[in-house]
């Protein structure tokens, strides 16, 4: 099965070279494109895609926007969403983060960079541009902390892994660096959504240097 992305960007050569980027990969089919955040609202509600590519600039409604009424806290059904930008002011990526998105990237990380981010997000994982990691996380760090606490305890394994996902470690990483199975990291990623009331890796890792489990 293909991954299915749609690509929403006002500019038509920004599409163009996504798709080519995109489409030359054998698990990968582009689609749908929008070129503005109102239309790719509805093109991905309507196509349902394994992943949106979403930039920030747009007519009608930005992308932060977009990305909310697709992957926000509010949304029933949310979709990946990754946000692909030139601008990684980190206000930009807070926000996208906070709406639901499941990664960001810049424009000119390059083409591998890009189709590992689709397949990441595809896989329920996140990336975020190396770029912008550290300062990102260093942000999340010095902030006053606004996290909940659980409303049941995580166990010293589902902390284990918290820390893991907040450092960026994929499952398949966390599996080594704990020397455990992936279907025993997924059982712990999951407790610990159920229990912090999250929904994806992205906000157990804004959750856990909100609460400075890392540093």
């Amino acid at each position: 099965m293909s991954i299915r992305v749609l690509v929403a960007d006002d500019q038509a050569m920004v599409r163009t070279g996504f798709r080519l980027i995109l489409d030359a990969e054998p698990d990968i089919e582009v689609v749908g494109e929008a070129a503005d955040g109102e239309a790719a609202v509805g093109r991905a509600r309507d196509l349902r895609p394994d992943v949106t590519l979403m930039d920030i600039r747009m007519p009608r409604i930005d992308g932060l926007q977009a990305t909310r009424l697709l992957a926000g806290p509010d949304v029933p059904e949310p979709l990946r969403v990754v946000v692909v930008t030139t601008y990684d002011e980190d206000e930009n990526v807070y926000s996208a983060l906070r709406a639901g998105a499941c990664g960001f990237l810049l424009k000119d990380a390059g083409p591998r960079l890009l189709v590992e981010a689709v397949r990441a997000a595809a896989d329920g994982e996140s990336l975020v541009s190396p770029s912008i990691t550290t300062r990102l996380l260093a942000r999340f760090a010095t902030t006053t902390s606004t996290a909940a606490g659980p409303g049941e305890p995580l166990t010293a394994r589902e902390l284990e892994v918290v820390r893991a996902v907040a450092r960026g470690f994929t499952n398949a990483e966390i599996c080594d660096e704990l020397v455990i199975s992936l279907s025993t990291v997924k059982t712990h990623l999951a407790g610990v959504q159920r229990k912090l009331g999250l929904r994806n890796r992205t906000e157990i890792a804004i959750w856990a240097w909100e609460s400075r489990l890392v540093g």
